[in-house]
């Protein structure tokens, strides 16, 4: 080992070779039959079940449970991928704890759900990984669609409309598909290149093909592409990064936080990525957990997550921020940033505490400062190159209920629109739902 924890500055291979692939590898283990079913039969299997209401894409949760209970799992997998395709990678990444299982009538009363995430994980996987795709498409339309994105809003919308048998085009800037889920969520989350095995199994449903390396507006545009294709489907997420506006914060040390984390996701030997021995993660969301929480895993001996609100405005779960103090993470709240110190690189970051004023957030005048090699930033992303004519929501695409924007022919979904709440499940719910009002908004204007 040619480094270790305390090295100074930022430095690769701090950690013995062994320890990458742990650090790494799934949070949690795979259930087996027995225990999925055992776990299944926790469930009361409600009538009126709260945690459907609590699922963005509306998963008869119910159901798939009782169909494991069963000894059924491929039937279960069915039940979740037809309200939800990327149902694989939401049972890695959702955060259950506030979404369906914060729901389940076993967490008020016992305060230990049942545990659906994992019997969505059981479920479909054992669908996927046995290489069988249960949908196939209907009789082709002859209808083209544009879909703009590769990630799961995109991915979504794309297999939706494929299945209705019309041919769909997905463009997108990077070099593998999967947007979010293959470039912006923790590695442990997505172990084993599951992100990519999910998108080819999806894409067995025939009639996508796939266009990378474009992007909106550099190689192409949205009147090019109206011109060309039935209808648009825009989901290509948020490649903005804010920025702090703050003295010092191009240093060599500082990054945006989503630019590691891509890295580190497309990184084959993570011993040869380097990490600070100290680093200080600015942001409250779950980008700032998972870069503080895989600084910690490649060896940084010192991280700290920094939010100038309180624990209860962050929007990372309180699960999340569990773990990652569980890792090591000190999690500081009511601090802003006011200056990154530099000598050419980063060498501190000063901080002022906050408190709640007339004005809003308001520094109360006292400052500390946290030694830094490393600073990842974390507070947020923005559209970037949103098409002209395009109604905006804030800084965003404005859509309506069905996902159709201010432009006749052209749809929206995922992170790029507003309202969303940037999770994985919802910008699935999104594309599909804008799929179906594609797909009726064409079998109108063909009839």
């Amino acid at each position: 080992m040619s480094n270790s924890l305390t090295t100074p500055g930022i430095a690769a291979a701090r950690l013995n070779p062994d320890a990458y692939a742990d650090h790494f590898d799934d949070l949690y283990p795979d259930y087996d039959p027995h225990e999925a079913m055992v776990a299944a039969d926790r469930c009361y299997f409600c009538h009126d079940a709260p945690c459907i209401t609590a699922c963005p894409t509306e998963i008869d949760i119910p159901l798939f449970i009782r169909q494991i209970q069963a000894g059924q799992p491929e039937a279960a997998a069915r039940t979740i991928f037809d309200q939800n395709i990327l149902g694989g990678m939401c049972a890695r990444v959702c955060p259950t704890e506030t979404l369906c299982e914060g729901a389940c009538v076993r967490e008020a009363a016992e305060g230990k759900p049942v545990e659906i995430g994992r019997l969505q994980r059981y479920a479909t996987e054992t669908l996927i990984t046995r290489n069988t795709h249960p949908y196939t498409r209907a009789s082709q339309t002859g209808k083209r669609v544009a879909v703009v994105g590769a990630g799961p809003a995109g991915l979504a919308a794309a297999h939706r409309l494929a299945m209705k048998g019309h041919d769909v085009t997905i463009f997108d800037r990077c070099e593998k598909p999967g947007g979010l889920n293959e470039y912006g969520i923790a590695a442990y989350k997505a172990a084993h290149d599951f992100a990519q095995a999910e998108v080819d199994w999806l894409m067995r449903i025939g009639g996508i093909t796939l266009q990378q390396g474009w992007a909106l507006g550099s190689d192409g545009t949205l009147a090019e592409l109206q011109a060309e294709f039935d209808a648009v489907f825009l989901g290509m997420g948020l490649a903005g990064v804010n920025a702090l506006g703050l003295s010092g914060e191009d240093a060599s040390g500082a990054r945006d936080a989503v630019d590691f984390i891509a890295e580190l996701r497309q990184t084959d030997d993570l011993s040869t990525l380097p990490v600070g021995r100290h680093v200080v993660v600015i942001g409250g969301g779950m980008t700032a957990v998972d870069a503080a929480v895989q600084s910690r895993l490649l060896g940084a001996e010192h991280v700290s997550m920094v939010y100038r609100r309180g624990r209860e405005a962050m929007s990372a779960s309180d699960y999340e921020l569990s773990h990652a103090a569980n890792e090591g993470v000190q999690i500081i709240t009511n601090a802003m940033p006011i200056t990154v110190h530099a000598n050419g690189a980063v060498r501190e970051v000063e901080f002022a505490y906050t408190h709640a004023g007339e004005t809003g957030i308001e520094p109360t005048g006292e400052t500390f400062r946290l030694k830094a090699d490393q600073v990842f930033k974390a507070i947020g992303q923005t559209l970037e190159g949103a098409p002209e004519g395009l109604a905006l929501d804030g800084r965003k695409i404005k859509v309506d209920e069905t996902g159709r924007t201010s432009v006749p022919g052209v749809w929206a979904g995922g992170d790029c629109t507003g309202g969303g709440e940037d999770l994985t499940v919802t910008a699935v719910a999104q594309g599909r739902d804008a799929a179906e009002s594609i797909h009726a908004s064409l079998m109108k204007s063909g009839a």
